[in-house]
């Protein structure tokens, strides 16, 4: 028995080396790139190819992200409503401030602040993989152009401030009609560098915004599901506005 387990401990150990080693070969540091108009010239590229001019006149969007995250965003208003288990905050997007809920009964102090925050950190996470590239202009984002071998040229962008992981940088590789593909992550709560991950299974909201619904990171596909978008409550497939009980109307 004690030279099975032996056999297992040392098979694991090795697995466990193998997987260490694997992600030193693949990780990558950041590439350089050149700052300036033409960098801004290919996020502007980016936008356009996604219709990101829709995007900003999108009122309400509601989606699924994975893990049972359910949203419906008012983007005018800055509200958002963030459900998971049995929890539910209506949240301002300005901050992190709003209430919370936990199987409909109202929280209040640590309990409340907690799920707002635990809230705004799932909101900025699944609304960055909802459209990411209408947010290569945000503030506290720097852009670069960076050269690809066989003269391509890909868009690297910084995020030195804002959301819950500043400092992460991403490196877009476009398609010929400008389109994202797919883009290299350099964030903080991944240990590998330059992991990969495709922008692709695009679907048009009711506005003309473009929106990627699948990304393929290799070993796990994202599937963001439940995607709408509108002027109107309706066109999202509600009856109701929920952000009532913060004492706003529609």
């Amino acid at each position: 028995m004690r030279k099975t387990l032996k056999i297992i401990g040392i098979v694991f150990a090795a697995l466990v080396l193998l997987a260490l080693g694997a992600a030193w070969l693949a990780n990558e540091p950041i590439p350089e790139g050149t700052p300036g108009a033409k960098a801004d010239e290919l996020a502007r590229e980016m936008q356009q190819a996604v219709n990101v001019e829709a995007w900003n006149n999108t009122r309400f969007v509601r989606w699924s992200f994975p893990g049972g995250h359910d949203y419906v965003w008012d983007k005018q208003a800055g509200l958002v409503q963030v459900k998971w288990g049995s929890k539910e905050v209506l949240l301002r997007t300005d901050g992190p401030n709003g209430k919370a809920w936990d199987s409909e009964q109202l929280l209040k102090g640590e309990a409340a602040e907690a799920a707002v925050q635990e809230a705004w950190a799932y909101f900025c996470n699944d609304s960055f993989w909802l459209n990411a590239p209408a947010k290569v202009f945000d503030p506290g984002t720097q852009r670069a152009l960076v050269d690809l071998e066989g003269g391509e040229k890909a868009l690297l962008v910084t995020y030195e401030s804002g959301g819950v992981t500043p400092g992460d940088a991403y490196l877009w590789h476009l398609g010929a009609d400008g389109k994202p593909e797919r883009y290299e992550m350099w964030v903080s709560i991944i240990p590998i560098g330059g992991l990969d991950a495709t922008w692709e299974n695009w679907t048009t909201l009711s506005t003309g915004a473009q929106i990627a619904t699948t990304h393929n990171l290799g070993i796990y596909e994202m599937k963001l599901t439940n995607v709408k978008g509108g002027h109107s409550l309706e066109q999202i497939g509600l009856e109701y506005y929920p952000f009532e009980a913060l004492g706003i109307r529609q």
